[in-house]
């Protein structure tokens, strides 16, 4: 695969980008050899719309229309260059809360030509140092009050400025709009506009590469062709732009769209409910869990003003999907996405959803099943999830590429069933199946049953090695309040259960929780779930 030209003077990334033999094979839609994705989603939304939208907002200042956000990245982008001597194809890390000062940085480095390192304001020293180390970071753009964790990681020659203080060197005073407009550098389609880092769960994080290119397919694919948003949504979500999920969600399709965005960290069901009412919140991308949280909240909170609700980043089960809908008339947008495909590419949406389906593949994606072997499986048989499309997986300097992909296709890790229609059914991850007494068990689909009970507000199920059997099946469990955690629960637990799922599926141990270990974009760790019990 020949690359265009690059207009990066520091080469780093696109020489570390894997061999082109390694790459999936990807759907080529038609973008021009130069191509600023900064520079579409900003200018090229107001050439189309106009300067006097409303673009971005948070609960403490008044909203930023386009022409008033542009003038404020411009400003950002002068100062990284003219400045602080930020030069194309540099890696600058981003670390701070979902502001619109977050967002409004992260396009004044597109439209600089470097490459955005986006981290999550949760993370410790130990993993800013490692990523640094990998990406080879020489800038940070960290909100003042996340700067001292990234000081602490000591990164060797690594210039961190910081935004929201009051000092002479903070980027507010070094980045003051009003002056000349900056032209955005002639980026190539194929230069490398972003390293997502995997979150590291198990194992070296992976940096993923993907192009300008591939920031704009993800809002022509599926926000444009399965979500499709309206220039007058407003969107708003708990992802952390650290997140590609929260990146897309809350940058990248509300400025391809015209539409604007309410950007704020979660807090809590309660304030998100609140932001929705006070916002008149049109588009909501958060995880199964939040949607289930905040259901016992829904009453005295005005929702009205949602029309489209998106779920990634876990499997939703069906049982979360049915009562949402049964307590707001709103069909949740199932969807599977990986960093490695930067968002989301099996979906469904409206009449189309289909609960306890992940859904069809999103318009420019193929997808299918495959064993072991790379084969792909009859329509029923479980097997290995294979993607294909305009996006794809490209680790940084990392062995990993080849079991990521294989034969032009990227293997997700997930395990699916393809039904006859065509619909995806998630089962697993890969490594979460359970194998008991020869039966391959499914946590997902025991953790919909759990669900189910009104007493379960999560439950997350695993694998225990046992003698007998090779795994036992464990749920673990959080109550609703007030609910006893005693043998009668987990009797009355076991028996609901049985009703739904066949009984060698049905939990052998149950172990009540306060709370459920998850990463800090919400995601289940079911890895500490198989060590020793939390509380």
């Amino acid at each position: 695969m020949e690359l265009r030209s690059s207009a990066h003077t520091d080469t780093f990334a696109r020489d570390r980008l894997p061999p082109p033999e390694q790459w999936p094979h990807l759907t080529d839609l038609g973008y021009p050899d130069r191509l600023n994705c900064g520079a579409e989603l900003l200018d090229g939304t107001i050439a189309r719309l106009g300067a006097d939208r409303p673009a971005v907002r948070d609960a403490s200042g008044p909203v930023w229309t386009y022409g008033q956000l542009r003038a404020q990245v411009d400003a950002i982008a002068h100062a990284l260059t003219d400045r602080l001597g930020v030069l194309p194809g540099n890696r600058v890390l981003l670390r701070g809360p979902t502001t619109p000062w977050l967002a409004a940085c992260w396009l004044a480095v597109m439209k600089a030509g470097a490459v955005a390192v986006t981290v999550l304001a949760a993370q410790r020293p130990e993993e800013l140092a490692t990523i640094c180390a990998i990406a080879q970071v020489q800038h940070a753009l960290c909100e003042v009050r996340a700067v001292d964790d990234l000081a602490k990681a000591e990164v060797p020659g690594l210039r961190i400025t910081t935004y929201g203080g009051d000092g002479p060197d903070d980027l507010r005073q070094l980045a003051r709009p009003g002056g000349a407009p900056y032209p955005a550098v002639a980026t190539s389609a194929d230069d490398v506009a972003l390293i997502a880092f995997t979150s590291g769960t198990t194992g070296r994080p992976k940096g993923c590469m993907h192009f300008h290119r591939d920031v704009l397919a993800i809002a022509d694919t599926f926000s444009a062709q399965v979500l499709r948003p309206e220039p007058d949504d407003v969107f708003a979500g708990s992802p952390p732009l650290g997140f590609t999920f929260g990146l897309g969600g809350l940058v990248i399709f509300p400025l391809r769209a015209g539409a604007s965005a309410f950007l704020a960290d979660w807090g809590g069901p309660e304030q998100l409910l609140g932001d929705i009412a006070a916002h008149r919140i049109s588009v909501l991308f958060t995880a199964p869990t939040a949607y289930r949280a905040m259901l016992p909240k829904l009453a005295g909170h005005d929702v009205s003003s949602l029309r489209r609700c998106v779920s990634a980043g876990e499997n939703l089960p069906a049982a979360t999907w049915q009562s949402w809908h049964e307590a707001t008339g709103l069909r949740i947008i199932n969807g599977i996405g990986a960093t490695e495909l930067l968002h989301i590419f099996i979906s469904a949406a409206d009449e189309a959803i289909r609960p306890g389906m992940t859904g069809l593949p999103v318009p420019g994606f193929q997808a299918r099943v495959v064993g072991a072997d790379g084969a792909p499986l009859p329509d029923g048989a479980p097997g290995l999830l294979a993607v294909r499309g305009p996006t794809g997986c490209r680790y940084l300097a990392d062995t990993r590429q080849t079991e990521y992909v294989r034969d032009g296709w990227n293997i997700t890790g997930d395990t699916y069933v393809r039904e006859p229609d065509g619909y995806f059914r998630y089962v697993a991850r890969a490594d979460d199946m359970i194998i008991s007494a020869g039966y391959n068990i499914a946590g997902p689909e025991v953790e919909d049953a759990l669900l189910r009970h009104p007493d379960v507000t999560e439950a997350a199920v695993v694998g225990r090695p046992d003698e007998d059997r090779g795994q036992v099946v464990v749920a673990h469990v959080v109550l609703r309040a007030g609910v006893p955690r005693g043998d009668d629960t987990v009797a009355a637990l076991r028996a609901f259960t049985k009703t739904r799922v066949a009984p060698y599926k049905c939990p052998r141990e149950i172990v009540f929780h306060t709370s459920l270990p998850r990463t800090p974009t919400g995601k289940l760790q079911r890895f500490r779930l198989r060590g020793p019990h939390l509380e």
